[in-house]
């Protein structure tokens, strides 16, 4: 059976509420499909079951990060800005991964934590989904894993950036909703099964 990593993008101060200084507003939208994300999984990890775990990726910039030359100054390390929103802070053992890139794997050791964990696919959630979700599940794709994109929980700047980046993501990843995701594995069954466009039907 398969073995998830869900990889949880960016659920920070800086991106998320009124006060963030690079606010992704669909990002509010997506808080309560992530509680109940997270209590899927922690309740199967507290009966002894491993095979879905929850990746938290923790945006920390230096103060003069490169990322600054084309965007707001956001989540600087040590600053309220990036930390965790308490909605969705991480808990117990859960992986914290700090990142300065989009990409989650850009320079840091998700892809390390993924093979120690013998976990071979990749669940993308969280913000923007058009920038730092859409670069990590191409590169969870460059690195052989295979993808999955809930996209209820994922959310960007608006919707029609939210959509573009699902279209491009249905290209190389299954998009499939909350729902589905859980409905599959109760059932027993890969929920990744159909993914991406092997016969070229996007458009």
């Amino acid at each position: 059976m398969a073995r998830h990593g869900i990889v949880v993008i960016d659920m920070l101060n800086d991106f998320i509420g009124e006060k963030a200084s690079l606010r992704c507003p669909g990002g509010d939208n997506i808080i309560e499909p992530l509680q109940r994300l997270f209590k899927y999984v922690r309740d199967r990890n507290a009966k002894g079951n491993d095979d879905i775990q929850l990746i938290h990726i923790h945006e920390a910039h230096r103060k003069n990060d490169a990322d600054f030359r084309v965007r707001p100054r956001h989540a600087v390390v040590g600053t309220w800005g990036s930390d965790f929103i308490p909605a969705l802070a991480p808990e117990g053992e859960e992986y914290i991964i700090p990142k300065r890139r989009h990409s989650s794997f850009a320079h840091t050791d998700l892809d390390l934590y993924l093979r120690e964990e013998n976990l071979d696919t990749v669940v993308v959630v969280g913000v923007w989904t058009n920038v730092c979700v859409r670069s990590t599940a191409s590169d969870a794709l460059y690195n052989a894993y295979k993808v999955i994109t809930i996209a209820d929980c994922c959310a960007s700047k608006t919707e029609e950036m939210h959509e573009y980046g699902l279209k491009d993501l249905s290209i190389f990843t299954k998009v499939m909703n909350l729902d589905e995701y859980i409905d599959a594995w109760e059932k027993g069954e890969d929920p990744w099964l159909g993914g991406g466009d092997a016969e070229n039907k996007v458009k």
